[in-house]
């Protein structure tokens, strides 16, 4: 896959304190990337590095194979798009929308087709003549990605787009962005700390942890080989269950004895000897009564919480001393205080390392 933008080797520090360390990454042409992660961890300021917001310390960034490292924001063919809208509220959303090209000395009826080209495209033609003021949140946004759209530019960068949104228009806007890329096909680098708009949206998905990339995948790698614990822990809501203990053969013993089997595990690197591990279920993997009995690990609990989300119930309930949440479904007869059989395939969960929190 061609690169469409490079980052090598890239570090960037505030006074003494590092915020970005030797980072590399390689967007491929026409893919959608996701930046995620907590606040502080980093993601943002990678995206302003990228845009030539902010000056790096090190490194060097490439875009379609030009060197920008030193290139002013408006010579590197990127168009973004701000958490805030930031429009202009005196002008129109016509106005809004070509101001950079006018700014630029671009003739008017090129200014007028791309206006027109990206008002199509984000449904905005019935608005040109409103201000922002008379707009909702959503056509707002629209607004401000539309501004980036119609620089026609071969990379955009969102940072946290939709998070002054409701959730309902969060869902509406994240089908938007995910069908324009579609139509575009530009390359899209996308910083949230929503993991569902990042599962969602990415073609691969960035973790970022202090500055650095913990794991580059596709979604369903991240979401079901987590590289390490940190990885586990963010990615899944509710989040993965652990249980505490260590490997011995083809067990895992949990700290207070209960041997789990773990011989259709597949390991992605070598166990000797008795090694302290963490064992980590998603909530979907933990099944009750008849399906439990067909696997490798079930054991009678007691229900300690019952959470019904409409499209399915979640029950909170604990296995060898540590908290477990599973998925019933919705029609499911579930109440606090009962007890039932659940099960579950180590095959389908991850092992980490207790000391090093790598998977293995």
């Amino acid at each position: 896959m061609q690169s469409s933008v490079s980052i090598r080797n890239l570090s960037l520090s505030f006074g003494s304190v590092p915020v970005l360390q030797d980072l590399n990454l390689e967007v491929g042409q026409g893919e959608f990337i996701v930046l995620l992660g907590p606040s502080g961890c980093g993601k943002s300021t990678l995206l302003n590095c990228i845009a030539g917001l902010l000056d790096v310390t090190a490194g060097q960034i490439h875009i379609g194979g030009k060197n920008v490292t030193w290139a002013e924001p408006k010579d590197r063919g990127i168009g973004m798009v701000f958490q805030s809208y930031a429009l202009y509220p005196q002008m129109s959303v016509e106005r809004n929308l070509s101001f950079g090209l006018r700014v630029a000395g671009m003739p008017k009826e090129e200014i007028n087709q791309r206006v027109q080209r990206a008002a199509e495209i984000l449904q905005l033609q019935p608005y040109l003549d409103r201000k922002p003021a008379n707009l909702s949140g959503g056509q707002r946004q629209r607004v401000a990605i539309g501004r980036a759209l119609v620089r026609d530019v071969d990379v955009f960068l969102f940072d946290e787009p939709l998070s002054n949104l409701d959730a309902k228009l969060r869902a509406d806007l994240r089908v938007e962005i995910k069908r324009l890329h579609q139509r575009l096909k530009n390359t899209m680098i996308y910083v949230t700390h929503d993991q569902i708009e990042a599962l969602t949206l990415a073609d691969r998905i960035a973790i970022m942890k202090n500055g650095v990339i913990q794991q580059l995948a596709d979604p369903n790698t991240i979401y079901n080989k987590p590289v390490n614990l940190y990885v586990a822990g963010f990615i899944g809501s509710p989040s993965m269950n652990f249980l505490q203990g260590s490997l011995s053969g083809n067990e895992f013993v949990a700290n207070d004895g209960t041997r789990i089997p773990v011989a259709g595990y597949q390991f992605s690197s070598p166990v000797s000897g008795s090694t302290k591990a963490v064992m980590g279920l998603r909530p979907e993997h933990v099944v009750m009564n008849e399906d439990a009995r067909a696997m490798p690990f079930s054991t009678e609990v007691e229900i300690e919480i019952v959470e019904p989300m409409g499209s399915d119930t979640l029950a909170w309930t604990s296995i060898a001393g540590h908290p477990i949440t599973f998925r019933a479904a919705s029609d499911a007869h579930i109440h606090a205080g009962q007890k039932l059989l659940i099960g579950f395939d180590p095959a389908r969960g991850s092992i980490f390392n207790a000391e090093t929190t790598d998977r293995v």
